[in-house]
């Protein structure tokens, strides 16, 4: 489908490239072109007011009048030049980009260029050596790096409030939501072609220990990628015990707590130990009966005969 578009594409832009120099040229093949644009020995040309969109990678354009542009993943950028103009090696350029990245690295002729956004003018003035990076996310925030010590002369402009604002060499500028009266004038994060990962929180004294889980990628954050897909593989690496459990949580107020796993376990069982032997008892000798009493002699009266004979001797 987008070859036919590319083709449709060409068939109405050959009569036009021959009679003009074309802006810029990339090799790249993982894009989207449409406009003045020509394609012939694995090289597309961009003539005036040709589009091209970058795929997953960034592109590099090749200006004709030297130096050039780097168009960051999945943004789009609009070229044209002053037909006015008849010196291709001093042509004024005008870029427009909706949203996404670029960066800018040429040398700045006699004519100033233009890079518009939906809110912002950007006026890019010579002399200088120019190494500008934009970056313009989907709620309008524009940042603006005008890189190294020899840069242009960068003058913002607003299209709807008016006022202007410049940009002093080697100096990162973010104007938020496109508004020149938001600005923060000392941005943190790099205004061109993201890297990944771009930010690492686990060196600071987070809660992870992995560099993968704390790292966000700017392409995602500002719109240029699509997040990743969800994870089809276990985090845990082959051979641990995992296991993913889910229980219910219940309260009753009636039934008592099951016991604390933290309790301590139950004592061992003890092994019995038998008894020694008994020893067998000796048997027991029958004791002897009692001598007989003896026999009662004439009971009590003869008792107290006696008691008297004893006394008077009789």
């Amino acid at each position: 489908m987008r070859f036919l578009f590319i083709a449709g594409s060409l068939a109405l832009a050959a009569p036009l490239l021959p009679a003009q120099q074309p802006i810029g040229r990339t090799t790249a093949t993982e894009v989207q072109v449409s406009g003045a644009v020509d394609i012939a020995h694995g090289e597309t040309k961009l003539g005036n007011g040709s589009a091209i969109t970058a795929g997953n990678q960034a592109v590099k354009i090749a200006l004709e009048r030297g130096g050039e542009l780097r168009l960051c993943q999945t943004s789009s950028v609009h070229l044209s030049k002053d037909r006015s103009i008849d010196d291709p090696a001093n042509s004024a350029l005008m870029m427009a980009l909706d949203r996404g990245a670029m960066e800018a690295n040429y040398t700045v002729g006699k004519y100033s260029d233009v890079l518009l956004t939906p809110d912002l003018r950007i006026l890019i003035s010579g002399p200088g050596q120019a190494q500008l990076s934009i970056r313009i996310n989907a709620k309008g925030d524009t940042c603006v790096d005008n890189h190294g010590a020899s840069a242009p002369y960068v003058t913002v402009s607003s299209q709807l409030e008016g006022g202007a604002y410049r940009v002093l060499p080697d100096q990162r500028v973010s104007f938020q939501h496109g508004s020149l009266s938001e600005v923060v004038d000392h941005e943190p994060e790099s205004c061109g072609c993201p890297t990944t990962p771009a930010v690492n929180v686990a060196k600071s004294g987070g809660p992870s220990s992995t560099p993968a889980d704390t790292a966000f990628p700017v392409a995602q954050s500002e719109g240029l990628a699509a997040p990743p897909p969800p994870r089809s593989v276990p985090t845990v690496p082959p051979g641990e015990p995992h296991a993913e459990v889910t229980v219910p949580l219940t309260y009753n107020g009636d039934t008592p707590p099951p016991p604390s796993s933290s309790a301590p376990p139950p004592p061992a069982p003890v092994e019995a130990v038998a008894p020694p032997p008994a020893t067998p008892e000796p048997e027991a000798v029958p004791a002897a009966p009692p001598p007989n009493p003896p026999p009662n002699r004439g009971g009590v009266f003869h008792r107290i005969g006696h008691f008297f004979a004893r006394i008077f001797g009789t």
